[in-house]
């Protein structure tokens, strides 16, 4: 891959960890081994064993999973940033909490403000999921608009679902009150959706039930430092799938985010308008690439999340 191409970094959201996330890195790095040492520091729990070791409940609760990727984004970015220098992506992206991570890869948040950003956000979005009966919901092989009606007719003044991913064409992720869901799963069977998939998550991000904890997130948002400085990449904002463009921007996104549906494929097509072809996951696992193939098949993808990613892409850079 030539230097000289543009290139967009998109970062992963909840549902990409797995035990042993970042751990090659650790050893190989000694600069991502001490920021492991300040996340723990700051987070005052011991997140980079949770994240080697386990258990996997443990990483996988709301409280531990957001700021686990977070790390692990990061930490994949510092690596880049030292052994490919000349890399410089024009966007940023990133799905959900990824967007924290775009942020912080963008320097308009600094390490530490990101990771205690993401850290309040898993817990706010934990104690909503504590009082309601909510969950999600993928649907494979329906499009937007009839999941819209969907959701529509499965709601009711007392329970409400709503899409809260359009991860690419044919895969979007409904959120909501239980009733409403298991109503609207109903319904997207009788339409002939492929699959119908329950999500093993006790929350219903990116849906109404998130509004009890808003105000919360909002003044936690509003107190944390920003940068809007003109000469940093752009940030593409999950709920407009625009860019963000000063500090109230981005605070009005990331607040706006919790109850507003991820609008990926929009987000990915905006930057593929205006001409980034080649993209870099930055983070655990290949979800956003396996996403890619179904939004742009010519678009170049690479995920970078261990040492094996890494010596692969190195090859790619050197042309072999």
């Amino acid at each position: 891959m030539a230097m000289d191409k543009k290139i967009s970094y998109i970062f992963p959201g909840q549902g990409s960890q797995y035990l042993g996330m970042g751990s090659d890195l650790k050893n190989k790095f000694p600069y991502v081994k001490d920021l492991f040492l300040e996340a723990d520091d700051l987070m005052q729990y011991p997140l980079s064993k949770i994240m080697a070791n386990g258990p996997l409940e443990t990483l996988d609760d709301t409280e531990i999973t957001q700021p686990a990727i977070f790390l692990h984004s990061i930490a994949v970015l510092y690596v880049i940033e030292s052994e490919f220098p000349k890399l410089k992506p024009l966007f940023l992206a990133g799905h959900s909490l990824g967007e924290i991570s775009a942020l912080t890869a963008g320097k308009y948040l600094s390490f530490k403000n990101g990771m205690e950003l993401v850290s309040r956000r898993g817990k706010l979005m934990k104690k909503a999921g504590k009082l309601a009966n909510g969950g999600m919901s993928a649907i494979i092989g329906l499009d937007n608009e009839v999941l819209t009606s969907i959701c529509q007719m499965a709601s009711d003044e007392n329970a409400s679902v709503q899409i809260a991913n359009d991860n690419c064409p044919g895969q979007i992720v409904i959120s909501g009150e239980n009733n409403a869901l298991e109503r609207a799963m109903e319904f997207a069977k009788e339409k002939g959706a492929r699959i119908v998939k329950r999500l093993a998550v006790s929350i219903a991000a990116h849906s109404r039930l998130m509004e009890p904890i808003k105000e919360e997130f909002s003044e936690f948002v509003s107190n944390i430092e920003f940068s809007d400085d003109a000469a940093h990449p752009q940030v593409i904002s999950n709920v407009t799938a625009k860019s963000l463009h000063s500090t109230a921007e981005i605070r009005k996104d990331l607040i706006d985010q919790l109850t507003s549906p991820v609008r990926w494929t929009s987000s990915i097509k905006n930057i593929l308008d205006q001409g980034c072809s080649h993209f870099i996951e930055l983070g655990p696992n290949k979800v956003l690439t396996g996403l890619m193939k179904r939004i742009e098949r010519s678009a170049v993808c690479f995920s970078l999340g261990n040492t094996e990613d890494l010596q692969i892409f190195t090859q790619e850079l050197n042309g072999i």
